[in-house]
């Protein structure tokens, strides 16, 4: 079955120095390193965890598979990230809604409810962003705006924006399975790199495309997750995964010979002969 336009993506964040030297006024002398590592010892002592509020994230990357059929039936796919590695967070969130905005895709993540959209919506807020799309919900004049009201990005029990983890744990926070054991289990690679507690130290060590490498293996796996999903719910017949599985291989393995592909050689060989 051809698929519709789906926007996969996820999201890596460092700790909002300059949010944090704003709200809790410390003096220029310190550092952005001890700032963060102030904020998050407090963090500790408070909640047990070092991990700020999500409105105290910074987004530093955003990467995204993209898979479309044209209109002459051809499939497409396209994973990369947002942006360039010198652009500010401004830029990278307004071309993720930018997205959303020409393809009006159904959106595709793994924890996006409780993670990834959550701190979009704070940081577009921060930084100026327009998304009228994302928040259409049935209001505006637009000739589909009715169906928004009962199937939009916002709802959390519709299907314009899919959490898979949401979904697979049937609501139940309790029941949460991390992306990259259940990814494993399923034959596929998992994370690769780095994991998300090590964003910040690569960030300080300017390892910005490390970073941007990370979130795009991250989210092939979220793509590779989908793809089972829709093989679970008959989305896909057997043999249409199948395929869909050989042709995200293929595209990866033509994006490994481009210079900036080098992580998607040693990707190719997480997967096993189950997948």
């Amino acid at each position: 079955m051809a698929l519709a336009t789906a926007l996969v993506f996820d999201i890596e964040t460092i700790p909002d120095v300059a949010g944090l030297r704003r709200l809790e006024d410390f003096p220029t002398s310190v550092s952005d390193a001890e700032v963060a590592e102030k904020a998050m010892a407090a963090r500790v002592a408070k909640t047990g965890s070092e991990f700020l509020p999500l409105y105290l994230q910074r987004i530093v990357a955003i990467s995204c598979v993209i898979r479309r059929t044209t209109k002459e039936g051809a499939p497409q796919i396209k994973v990369g990230t947002l942006g360039t590695p010198e652009d500010d967070e401004k830029v990278l969130i307004q071309a993720f809604f930018d997205l959303i905005e020409r393809y009006t895709p159904q959106l595709v993540s793994w924890n996006g409810s409780g993670f990834d959209l959550p701190v979009l919506h704070y940081r577009a807020l921060v930084n100026h962003i327009q998304a009228p799309r994302y928040w259409e919900m049935g209001e505006s004049h637009e000739n589909d705006s009715r169906e928004f009201k009962w199937n939009n990005y916002i709802s959390r029990y519709h299907m314009r924006h899919l959490d898979l983890m949401d979904l697979l744990a049937k609501f139940n926070g309790r029941a949460n399975a991390p992306l990259d054991s259940l990814a494993k289990l399923c034959g596929f690679p998992g994370k690769m790199g780095m994991d998300g507690s090590q964003v910040w130290p690569a960030f300080q060590d300017g390892k910005i495309d490390d970073i941007r490498r990370y979130c795009e293996t991250d989210v092939v796996n979220t793509y590779l997750m989908y793809c089972r999903f829709q093989l679970l719910r008959g989305g896909f017949s057997l043999k249409e995964y199948q395929d869909e599985i050989a042709f995200v291989k293929a595209y990866l393995e033509q994006e490994s010979k481009e210079p900036h592909g080098s992580q998607w050689q040693e990707y190719l060989l997480g997967f096993t002969p189950d997948a």
